[in-house]
Order: structure tokens, then C-alpha cells, then sequence
């Protein structure tokens, strides 16, 4: 795929140049709590922008039904953005409507709009292609040039990603170029031992992924929600610990491969354990206590791996020349359940190898339990996009960039 530089070397000034960015941030009311996917295509806009280009950066922000919805509004996200820039960044009230041309024709070289939530058009996830294609056919007409940049969205087969690039000359923006380039390391040029933490609520979310790293990582050390299920598959008590029984026969059967292929599957040896969910809103204290990963009482949920566990997955990622982690490995946003997240954070830290955090929620927890994010190799933008990858998938919006 061409790269921003290619694009930058044959001069943009004056050209209106398309950045689909993935500025999908938390949102707590108007109060964006963690501003990483914003920060992250700051140095592609910046660029842009100091090349002379006029910018239109766009994005979906959560999952509003093809209509405008203030509660998913980008505004907050356009704001943060013009201050992470140090400059005015206009804002459309609209994708393709009145406010949209105005305000693109309003720009001049240099500067920088944001246009509203993509999402708020059916026709930027509408599954008819013919939807899709009108929808991108109106964004072609606000830019010359497209730049994709949305890591986050790449494996959506959406007008933005798919059908707009190929509209109008297209490039790789610097923040997805970096992120193919991390993703290669963890599957073309892997240096060994190779070990993946995978965390997070359903095992059903990371089967295709699991299959996968059966044939090429060292070590699978499993945690969060998704370890009961395989748990269970050996035959433990799990309690009310989250369950998923139809996953229970594919489970079993990764289990006997991984011992055939000489993977090391690590599962827990002790969780911490409560009869309650914790409250998350006032993080009031939950008292767990702690008890071998086999002797789960059956009034009891897991809710975080225990210490010595904490101790057993920081032991086997010591080594570790190449890391890739995904997931949480309890309920991290309450202060009772997030030490073995933090251990897992610390590992990677410590760990003498290249190390990439898996976006989603990981990326969350990095930042929520204080890490300085410069300690890791990569902390993706996309977890989703990242599995996807890792399983093998066509992505859409890289094939589209490919093109």
C-alpha cells in the first residue's frame, strides 16, 4: 500500500485531503476518559495539515442507529483534538449535508475540520451495497485525496473503509502503517519464545484466534472471564463464574492440541472470588477472597486471577522474546479486581522482548491502572482489528488501501 510519505512528497498543498480516523472514544457524558485513539492520528493530521492540505478527519463514535444521536455526537472528540494540535479545528454538524460542504469549502491550506459521527448515515454500515456505495460516492465529493488511518475499523467492511478509498486516490496514513508493521512481527518475522496472554469475558470472541496460535506461539497463558470456560473443560467447579457451555467441546479440543503441539496452555491456579459483581460505579469495597482455580465454591464467581497465578504468568513471560496480550485478566475498573491485569501490565514491562498490547480494553487497562504507555513495544488502536489479523482474515479497509 502507498504510505502518507509517498502522498506527501507529491505535495498537497490546497488538495482536501479525507483522514478516516478512529476517534471512537470513551465518553462519560461529554467527558472523553481515555483520549489514546485521538492522540494516536495526531502525527498523520499534523502532517497533512503542515503540508498545506485542508483536512477532513472523519470517524464513527459507538453504535447510534444510521441517525443523529447526541449521545454519540464527535464534537467533544473535535475539540480534544484541536487542543492536541494547539489549533482551531472546525466541526460539521452533519457527514454529507449542508454544514459538511460549508464547512470543508470554509477551510483553508492548513487547517483542519472534523465531520460529525459517520454512523449517523444507515449508509456507512448498511450491509446493501448499493447503500453503502451512494453514501461513499457523497463523502468523495467533499475531498481530493483519501487517507486511511482508522486501525480501529479496518476489519469493518464500511463505506468510509471500503468503498470510499476506492473513489479517490488512496493512502496509508502513519498510524495504520505502524500498526501492519507491528502485526507483521507477530506473525511473519516472530522472534522466540513467543508467548500471548488472552483475557477478556467470552472465549467465543477468541476461538478463531486461540486456533490460530496453536501452530505458532510458545505459550498461551489464559485469564479474565473466557479462563472459567476452560476451567470447566478440565473438569473443575466454576460456580457462577461466567460460563460459556457450547464452547466447552472446542475447548476441550485445544486443550489436547495444544499438549500435542507443545504449546504451553496456562491456565489459572487460583482466582479471587465474590458472590456479588462488584459496583463499578462507586468501586465500594468487595472483600474477595482467594481460592485454588479447583475448589470454586458453587455460590462463588471468579473475578480476577489470584497471586499465585500473578506470580506463575509473570514467571513465564520473563523470557519472553516477542509478547502480544489481549484482554483483561479480571474486572480491572474496580480497584479489588485489577491486580492481575496490573501484574500481567507489569510483566510486559519487565519482559526483555518486543511487546504489543492488544487495544480494546488492554489498551484500556494500561492507562487506567497508570502505566506509562512508552514501557511497551506497541499498544494497539484496535483489538478487534488486531484478532482479526492474527486469525488469518482479510481485513477490509487494508485490502481496500492494497488496491
Amino acid at each position: 500500500m502507498k504510505t502518507i510519505d509517498e502522498l506527501l512528497s507529491e505535495g498537497v498543498t490546497g488538495k482536501r485531503v479525507f483522514v478516516r480516523a478512529d476517534l471512537n472514544v470513551p465518553l462519560d457524558g461529554t467527558t472523553i476518559t481515555d483520549d489514546g485513539r485521538i492522540r494516536a492520528v495526531v502525527p498523520t493530521v499534523k502532517a497533512l495539515a503542515d503540508a498545506g492540505a485542508r483536512v477532513i478527519v472523519a470517524s464513527h463514535l459507538g453504535r447510534p442507529k444510521g441517525a443523529p444521536d447526541p449521545a454519540f455526537s464527535l464534537g467533544p472528540a473535535a475539540a480534544r483534538l484541536g487542543e492536541l494540535l494547539g489549533a482551531d479545528v472546525a466541526f460539521a454538524e452533519d457527514t454529507v449535508g449542508i454544514s459538511a460542504e460549508a464547512t470543508v469549502s470554509g477551510l483553508s491550506d492548513g487547517r483542519v475540520a472534523v465531520i460529525e459521527n459517520l454512523r449517523f448515515n444507515a449508509g456507512e454500515t448498511s450491509k446493501d451495497e448499493s447503500e453503502r456505495a451512494a453514501f461513499a460516492d457523497k463523502l468523495a465529493g467533499l475531498a481530493d485525496v483519501y487517507v486511511g488511518d482508522g486501525f480501529g475499523a479496518v476489519h469493518r467492511k464500511h463505506a468510509s473503509v471500503f468503498d470510499l478509498p476506492k473513489r479517490l486516490p488512496h493512502y496509508a496514513g502513519y498510524l495504520i502503517a505502524t500498526e501492519v508493521g507491528v502485526l507483521k512481527k507477530l506473525t511473519d518475522d516472530v522472534k522466540r519464545p513467543y508467548v500471548v496472554a488472552l483475557g477478556g469475558a467470552k472465549v467465543s470472541d477468541k476461538l478463531a484466534v486461540i486456533d490460530q496460535l496453536l501452530g505458532k506461539a510458545d505459550r498461551l497463558l489464559i485469564g479474565g472471564g473466557m479462563a472459567y470456560t476452560f476451567l470447566r473443560a478440565k473438569g473443575y467447579e466454576v460456580g457462577i463464574s461466567l460460563l460459556q457451555e457450547d464452547q466447552l467441546p472446542a475447548v476441550k479440543e485445544y486443550i489436547e492440541r495444544a499438549e500435542k503441539n507443545g504449546v504451553g496452555l496456562v491456565l489459572p491456579v487460583d482466582v479471587l472470588v465474590s458472590s456479588e459483581f462488584p459496583d463499578l460505579r462507586t468501586k465500594a469495597p468487595a472483600n474477595p477472597t482467594t481460592v485454588a482455580a479447583d475448589a470454586i465454591p458453587a455460590d462463588q464467581e471468579g473475578l480476577d486471577i489470584g497471586p499465585e497465578t500473578r506470580k506463575l504468568y509473570a514467571s513465564k513471560l520473563a523470557d519472553a522474546a516477542t509478547v502480544f496480550w489481549n484482554g483483561p485478566m479480571g474486572v480491572f475498573e474496580h480497584p479489588d479486581y485489577a491486580e492481575g491485569t496490573k501484574a500481567v501490565a507489569q510483566a510486559l514491562v519487565d519482559a526483555p522482548g518486543f511487546t504489543v498490547v492488544g487495544g480494546g480494553d488492554s489498551a484500556a487497562a494500561v492507562r487506567t491502572l497508570g502505566f506509562d504507555e512508552n514501557a511497551f513495544g506497541h499498544i494497539s488502536t484496535g483489538g478487534g482489528a488486531s484478532l482479526e489479523y492474527l486469525e488469518g482474515k482479510t481485513l477490509p479497509g487494508l485490502a481496500a488501501l492494497e488496491d
